[in-house]
Parts: structure tokens; C-alpha cells; sequence
């Protein structure tokens, strides 16, 4: 496979229970039509996608943003199509020197940060960009790190009981990811003594944990195995180096993901259909009600234009069919 893509990454070994082509999304089913699975969520979740009602009025958080003149973001760089670097640029300068300036952070998520942004300061560049990991999403929140999360976050109940969501502005479904020649057919028995990638602190790695359809590394040669474990990484893109590699055999996660990955890979493929039904929504710290309520605000005039037009530059070529926006939900 091509390693243009390939990157290093730390890996750590995490414990996980033993346990046909397409990537066409359902829409907003009912609990458990069509055999979905739904992402993990407490008992006492009923609806971790209904967010509070939009308003542009001013509270404490927003005010803070304002009195610092810039918005401070976590979004990723390594998701192509959602938030990656575009490489550097190197000129020669009139003194015969070179000078390389860096490359700018573009994609899906960064059009709808920059959009919160202009709406909250009146300038879409009057944004700090924090690149941070899966499994820091909700840490760089809790600590004050930034003030949003702008970054294929799922929403969910678990993650709804440490952060403050927005309305949904995406949908998505976990799905394997393959070599094209693998006879994997999906998130099924076809998965059975393969080694499998996912990232720390994602949704893919709850399902994994859930029913992994007897994922494990190889043999020893001992009788013993190095773990019937998941392989684990910090980013998702780092899955998608060791599948390069061949350090691992499938890749589980967002089809949405995935789909940028095998764009930038022809020698991958999605494998079966999407397994789950989730929605992104942009990430605040708990109790930053205004920031929540001026996020939804800007995902009204969103949903109404600005969104298909991000959808057509960045996603429509490798993940073709999505009609719309999720339809938000308010409390």
C-alpha cells in the first residue's frame, strides 16, 4: 500500500472481551431498527442529541471570549477532509534564502469553527487553532485548553455526562476499514483472529470492547497470545500507517473517517455497512450554557446554506449521498 499517509504513532495495548460492501448512512431510525447498534449510553440518557435552545444573547463565556478578542478552538490535523495541515509552502527569498511557511488547517470541521467564530468576534480569523488528540477532547475542556471542540466528536450520553453538546451537525456510523484484497466483509465474524486498530477514547473503541467478533494478535508460537487485545492509538489516522504497514489488519472507525482515509489510500475500502447510527456535535466545558446556546445559534444559518457548501468542497466526492444536516433536537 502506498505510505504517503503513514505515520508514527505510540501504541498501547488495552483489554477487550472476545466476542457485505457499502457505506450508504440510514436516516434517523427508531431505537434498534434495521438491526443497528447504538453507541454506548446511560440508563438514565434518553436523548443525548437534544441540546439547549439557541440564543445569541451574551452570558459569562461568551463575554470571556470577547474580552480576549479570540476564540480558542481543539480541532484535529491529521483527518483529511475534516482537519488536516495542507502541506507547507517553500519560496526563495530576494536574498537567496529559503523560507518554508507552514500549511493552513482546512476541512469540514474547520469551516464550521471559523463560522462560530465570525459570529461570535466578527472575524473568522480571530481563532486559535489547538490540535489534540481522540483521547483529549474532553481533558483540554475540562482544563480550560480551549473553548470548544470542533473535531468529529460523537455525541453521546457517556460523553454528554462530562460535556455540554450542541445540536448535531453530522452524521455518521462506525464501519471497518480494509485492505481491498482482505476478506473481511465487515464488522462481523470476518473479523475473527485479525488484529485491529482503533483509536483510544473513541466510540469505535466502546463497540470494539462490546463484541470485538474475536479480533486478537497472532500466536506466539507458544501456545500464549501477546494479548487478546485491541491495538490502540492516540489519533485515528495512526491506524491507518499500521494498516499501510501491515502491522494490523482492519481499521474500526467513522465511515465518515474512513472514507478520507481510502480516498488518500486506493489500496483500502470500507468493508460492510456502518454498525451504529451517531451524530457530531460541537464540544463545551459543562455550565457554559451561553457558549452551548450561541454555538446552536450559528448552526441554524448553518444548517440553512454554509453547510452544503462545506459538505460539496470537502466530503460529497468520497462520501456521496448525505441529503442534509441532522434536523437539531432542543430540550
Amino acid at each position: 500500500m502506498g505510505l504517503g499517509c503513514a505515520l508514527t504513532a505510540s501504541l498501547a495495548l488495552v483489554g477487550l472481551p472476545h466476542a457485505g460492501a457499502g457505506t450508504d448512512l440510514p436516516l434517523r431510525p427508531a431505537a434498534g431498527a434495521d438491526g443497528l447498534v447504538q453507541v454506548s449510553a446511560a440508563d438514565s440518557c434518553r436523548d443525548p442529541e437534544a441540546s439547549l435552545s439557541p440564543s445569541g444573547a451574551d452570558g459569562a463565556s461568551v463575554t470571556m471570549i470577547k474580552a480576549r478578542g479570540k476564540l480558542v478552538v481543539g480541532v484535529d490535523q491529521s483527518s483529511y477532509n475534516w482537519g488536516f495541515r495542507t502541506p507547507p509552502t517553500v519560496t526563495r527569498q530576494p536574498d537567496g534564502s529559503i523560507k518554508e511557511t507552514p500549511g493552513e488547517l482546512r476541512g469540514f470541521d474547520i469551516d464550521l469553527a471559523r463560522a462560530i467564530a465570525k459570529d461570535i468576534l466578527g472575524d473568522e480569523n480571530k481563532i486559535v487553532f489547538r490540535t489534540i488528540p481522540t483521547n483529549q477532547r474532553i481533558a483540554a475542556l475540562e482544563s480550560g485548553k480551549v473553548d470548544l471542540v470542533v473535531r468529529t466528536m460523537t455525541i453521546n450520553c457517556k460523553r454528554a455526562e462530562q460535556v455540554a453538546f450542541s445540536t448535531a451537525y453530522f452524521q455518521a456510523g462506525q464501519q471497518v476499514l480494509a485492505p481491498r484484497a482482505s476478506l473481511i466483509t465487515g464488522y462481523d465474524h470476518s473479523l475473527d483472529g485479525k488484529r485491529v486498530c482503533t483509536a483510544e477514547g473513541s466510540t469505535a473503541y466502546e463497540a470494539l470492547e462490546r463484541e470485538s467478533f474475536g479480533s486478537v494478535y497472532k500466536d506466539k508460537g507458544d501456545g500464549t497470545k501477546d494479548d487478546p487485545d485491541l491495538l490502540t492509538v492516540p489519533n485515528q489516522l495512526d491506524c491507518l500507517a499500521r494498516l499501510q504497514l501491515g502491522e494490523v489488519d482492519a481499521v474500526v472507525t467513522d465511515n465518515a473517517l474512513a472514507a478520507g482515509q481510502a480516498a488518500q489510500d486506493p489500496a483500502v475500502e470500507l468493508k460492510g455497512k456502518p454498525f451504529t447510527t451517531e451524530y457530531y456535535g460541537v464540544a463545551a466545558k459543562l455550565g457554559n450554557d451561553d457558549l452551548v446556546r450561541r454555538v446552536n445559534q450559528v448552526l441554524v444559518h448553518y444548517r440553512q446554506g454554509p453547510w452544503q457548501k462545506a459538505y460539496d468542497t470537502w466530503l460529497k466526492a468520497d462520501l456521496p449521498g448525505i441529503s442534509g444536516p441532522p434536523a437539531p433536537k432542543y430540550k
